[in-house]
């Protein structure tokens, strides 16, 4: 397959790359120290277009293909994690979301404003127990004729106190199962609504993750998105789209731990020569290189698939697969080739060893994954 990019994807790629660079690069290790909300780096982001890529220019958004948006999320992912998790949430789960199923109202009131970067969204649908699993939703929203009371609570939502408007998916009728659930946008502030603790994480630290508890939060039946029992499929296709931003995050994660190692091999000198020259070390990189190729391939193959209208459950989940195992493969490999070095954060890799491990679990872990593709393959 020719992945030959655009004249306009190369310039999306390079403007990422450049951001990344000058604006995300200075403070990355502190914000990682601290937990600390990229406040500033995100407003930044939303102005220059990369909160919302995908959608449509009529709401705000970018209008651009699903290469485009990997394009970006490989190159702001080699720096800082953290803030291309807000990138990817808002414009794979969030904004795509509401752009092909919210209704004309919906797209007025709140996705104008998230393709901007002047709100951020939130979704929400792990649960303490349900995990990511959309069929076991113990979160209620009863109806209660022109409105719902939501019940509930939702674990390790990304955005969770810096969110302005939640995709809320819950159950309304237990009795109908999958298909009696729905999915609701939640507005901050509402009452009822809480933000729980922020989590102490071992990577992204720098993006805010919380528990949020409903209680009797009173949610507009305009609210809805889409007809009765739809939040299932929402769900599910949301989630198979945000499976593609999260392998282009892995991906960038491994670039990013990788271009840091043989940089390093070049300078550092071991035996008489540069470490690059000690097969060793040349090997490592040659595996690292070979690795990160093909997971690009993967994860521009499913984006192509959701670019022509295909189906890309398949493509997506086999590119999470295989680019979040190749995050952490090569970022241990990167602190390897650093050796000391690598455990000191200024170098920068042992923080991309610690980012790379939550691509194997948020959006499905890499046992879902498999469940996806195998079910696929064996046409079930």
């Amino acid at each position: 397959m020719d992945f030959k990019l655009t004249e306009e994807h190369i310039m999306i790629r390079d403007a990422a790359r450049d951001f990344a660079k000058s604006e995300l690069l200075a403070g990355v290790i502190e914000r990682d120290e601290k937990q600390q909300f990229p406040t500033e780096q995100i407003k930044k982001m939303g102005e220059l277009g990369f909160l919302g890529m995908m959608a449509s220019p009529e709401y705000g958004g970018g209008g651009m293909d699903t290469v485009s948006y990997v394009l970006a999320m490989e190159e702001i992912s080699k720096i800082d994690a953290s803030a291309s998790v807000v990138m990817s949430v808002n414009n794979s789960l969030v904004c795509w979301g509401l752009d092909t199923y919210g209704n004309e109202e919906q797209k007025k009131k709140y996705l104008t404003k998230l393709t901007t970067g002047e709100s951020l969204g939130a979704f929400c649908l792990s649960e303490p127990e349900a995990g990511s699993d959309a069929t076991s939703q113990r979160t209620t929203a009863i109806d209660k004729g022109d409105h719902y009371i939501l019940n509930g609570t939702k674990n390790w939502i990304t955005n969770g106190n810096s969110a302005d408007f939640y995709i809320v998916i819950a159950q309304t009728d237990r009795e109908k199962k999958h298909k009696g659930i729905n999915a609701f946008i939640v507005e901050k502030g509402w009452a009822g609504f809480e933000i729980g603790p922020k989590e102490q994480k071992l990577g992204i630290r720098g993006s805010d993750t919380h528990s949020l508890i409903f209680n009797d939060v009173k949610v507009p039946k305009e609210n809805r998105i889409g007809e009765d029992g739809f939040g299932f499929k929402f769900a599910m296709k949301t989630l198979s789209g945000g499976r593609i931003g999260i392998a282009a995050q892995a991906l960038g994660i491994a670039a990013g731990a990788y271009e840091l190692a043989l940089e390093y091999s070049k300078v550092r000198k071991a035996f008489g020569t540069e470490i690059c020259n000690h097969q060793a070390i040349a090997f490592k990189l040659a595996d690292m290189h070979v690795s990160i190729e093909a997971a690009r391939h993967l994860v521009m193959k499913a984006a192509v698939d959701k670019d022509n209208h295909e189906n890309y459950d398949l493509s997506g989940a086999m590119a999470k697969l295989y680019a979040s195992q190749v995050a952490m493969d090569v970022s241990v490999e990167a602190v390897q080739v650093h050796g000391g070095n690598g455990y000191v954060k200024e170098y920068h890799v042992e923080r991309l060893m610690r980012d790379a491990k939550i691509t194997q679990i948020y959006e499905g872990t890499s046992e879902i994954q498999k469940i996806v593709i195998s079910r696929s393959i064996l046409n079930k």
